[in-house]
């Protein structure tokens, strides 16, 4: 019971990551490697507002969340949108992404430097709950909570409103839904500071959990929302989740039955037989956009 308790809040994180990830692939059909800095650059903004304006946590996760939102408007108005249009815009997209990513952890290393930061103490809750069989401790079940609540958000978001109906319609032809009337550029914007939002919490949501923010956090956190995303299915949100889910829980069984030097190793063995079995993923579905 303890370990599902772990799998699940460090699951919270990787699906919080990966939705961000899917959710702009779902409707440029690019990678964004700079999704990856966000995450980082988010973590330290919390960080300084904790620490220096000494601001609540829970309201300094709200102001940096939407300070990683605006963050990802300027990379959509400067690294992506230059390039739409082109004939491989995919391949000088994903160059340019991590050209973005380059300059945001350089950044990051200027004003903070390279070593690891915590936050103020008092700033992280230790108090621990407990569930059954398990110790749960407060900042694991207000990440888990954050998370799944950020996640119902976006799901009603994509199917009830309007601007899910229209990120949508780009999603499956943005040809199609500029002769309707819908304003690409609008949408595409909005996609990406919510994808930004998502990565951004994820970051914030991480540096508490393990009270350890530094330049190059984002690094390996990139590389399993890569293998999120893809055991789930490119572009497909509940598969995001479930594989999400489904790598945390992993992952901490295999610390806990075999160290940690297995981890990595497991995963993406399971991601692998998984491909093997099923090439587009747990959730995925054959391509149909057309325009």
């Amino acid at each position: 019971m303890q370990q599902v308790v772990n799998g699940l809040f460090l699951g919270s994180i990787y699906a919080l990551f990966a939705l961000g990830y899917t959710l702009v692939f779902g409707v440029l059909d690019i990678l964004n490697l700079a999704h990856q800095a966000v995450f980082m650059l988010c973590a330290f903004t919390a960080l300084a507002l904790v620490g220096t304006l000494h601001l609540h946590t829970l309201l300094a996760l709200p102001l940096a969340v939407g300070a990683a939102a605006v963050v990802g408007v300027v990379l959509e108005r400067v690294a992506f949108r230059p390039l739409r249009g082109r004939a491989d815009s995919n391949i000088s997209g994903l160059i340019s992404s991590l050209a973005a990513a380059t300059i945001l952890e350089a950044i990051a290393l200027t004003a903070w430097g390279p070593g690891q930061f915590r936050f103020p103490f008092g700033a992280v809750p230790d108090r621990r709950l407990q569930l059954g069989g398990a110790v749960v401790s407060e900042v694991q079940a207000v990440i888990i909570g954050i998370s799944v609540a950020m996640m119902l958000a976006l799901t009603w978001l994509l199917r009830r409103s309007r601007l899910g109906r229209e990120i949508r319609a780009v999603a499956e032809s943005p040809l199609a839904a500029r002769i309707l009337g819908v304003d690409v550029d609008r949408v595409i914007a909005a996609s990406f500071a919510i994808s930004s939002a998502l990565g951004g919490a994820a970051g914030v949501l991480f540096g508490l959990a393990f009270n350890d923010v530094s330049a190059d956090m984002g690094r390996s956190v990139e590389l399993k929302g890569l293998a999120v995303i893809i055991l789930g299915g490119m572009g497909s949100m509940p598969g995001a989740v479930l594989a999400g889910y489904g790598l945390g829980v992993i992952e901490v069984f295999t610390v806990a039955k075999l160290g940690s030097s297995w981890r990595d190793g497991v995963s993406f063995a399971v991601l692998f037989l998984v491909l093997l079995l099923r090439p587009r993923g747990l959730l995925g579905q054959a391509a149909t956009r057309l325009a």
